[in-house]
């Protein structure tokens, strides 16, 4: 943990250009943003804009539910289901389906189409400038109903990356395929608990996940959050999305409806910071002062797999993992103190040792 603090970074609105363009927030939302540590926007996207991403997140679930058939993991395709209850289904029969679709998701074009779209790029310019980036982690969530292994505790995003990040604004948008409330899983925000611009000690693994944990004793104490007071919960609407910052301590609620809770995080930050990814992956330039119009270099960027990075650079001693192994490991596990020891924490030790 840094010993170097940034509050102006997260609190203070940069300078505003004062023509509003397509897409862009009004003052005193961008205000919020900075003073609360995130704001939602609603009816940004049209279903329309959003359906090729619904298409694109079903035809993911076909590509694996063929190859968990083709495997002999499952005996059913599960075809005659829906987007929102499909793999829910596929989980039934082989446990983990989830985490699968997590960890070898590769980026379809639809969401890149959204991640760059000319609205959204002048709304994340007005918190962090012209010149833009999307950085190297999103994340598709699979949040099945009543299943904990995506069942994100409280943390920093900032604690999943390295100590080079701290010192910048990395906007996300969460952006959920259906409308979300406390039944299936909206985010909670434990609003203000960026302003000392610090990052809290976290722990590594929570439950039987892969996740770091923050505890709410620690954010009182180290962040200044008021437990009692602070925590609030996050409805968003489908065609909206919650915005917040990389110091903002939240967490996502349990999946207690029927349907399967789909969500995207896209993320953004200047292309001149460190990316505080551990070297394992760039981020792609979206925008830039100095060029009138940029065209993203997606075969450099979709060239790079930063899961399989990891797993080449960490596993040059470990036999080839089964395609279908539910275990997920990645450097942010060696950041913080474990506490609780499990099979993703495990196999961290075991790489790092074999690495070493």
């Amino acid at each position: 943990m840094s010993g170097i603090y940034y509050p102006d970074t997260f609190t203070i609105v940069p300078p505003q250009s004062g023509f509003k363009k397509p897409g862009q927030l009004p003052p005193e939302q961008i205000q919020q943003y900075f003073d609360e540590g995130y704001t939602v926007v609603r009816d940004f996207f049209t279903p329309e804009e959003l359906q090729p991403c619904r298409d694109a997140i079903a035809d993911m679930v076909d590509q694996l539910a063929k190859k968990l058939h083709e495997a002999g993991k499952i005996t059913n395709l599960h075809d005659d289901a829906g987007l929102f209850q499909r793999l829910t289904k596929i989980e039934e029969e082989f446990p983990g389906a989830n985490i699968l679709l997590f960890k070898h998701q590769k980026i379809p074009k639809a969401f890149r189409d959204l991640w760059c779209s000319e609205r959204l790029l002048n709304l994340i310019e007005q918190l962090i400038g012209p010149d833009i980036a999307g950085h190297p982690v999103w994340n598709m969530r699979t949040k099945t109903p009543n299943s904990i292994a995506l069942d994100v505790p409280w943390h920093q995003d900032c604690g999943y990356f390295s100590e080079e990040s701290y010192n910048h604004l990395i906007p996300t948008a969460w952006v959920p395929f259906l409308d979300t409330d406390e039944t299936n899983g909206c985010l909670q925000m434990a609003r203000y608990g960026h302003r000392l611009g610090k990052v809290a000690a976290h722990t590594c693994c929570h439950s039987d996940t892969w996740f770091i944990d923050l505890a709410e004793e620690e954010m009182e104490k180290t962040l200044g959050v008021d437990i009692k007071n602070d925590l609030v919960t996050v409805p968003v609407p489908y065609g909206g999305f919650l915005l917040f910052n990389n110091m903002i301590p939240h967490r996502s609620l349990p999946n207690r409806s029927n349907d399967v809770r789909w969500s995207i995080d896209l993320r953004w930050q200047s292309p001149h910071e460190n990316y505080g990814f551990y070297g394992i992956a760039e981020g792609i330039l979206f925008r830039s002062s100095e060029q009138e119009r940029v065209e993203p270099d997606w075969e450099k960027f979709l060239a790079v797999d930063r899961k399989e990075v990891w797993q080449k650079k960490y596993f040059k001693q470990v036999i080839e993992t089964d395609q279908f192994d539910t275990t997920v490991t990645g450097p942010w596990i060696g950041r913080w103190h474990v506490t609780n020891e499990n099979k993703h924490s495990q196999a961290f030790t075991k790489i790092m040792k074999l690495h070493r």
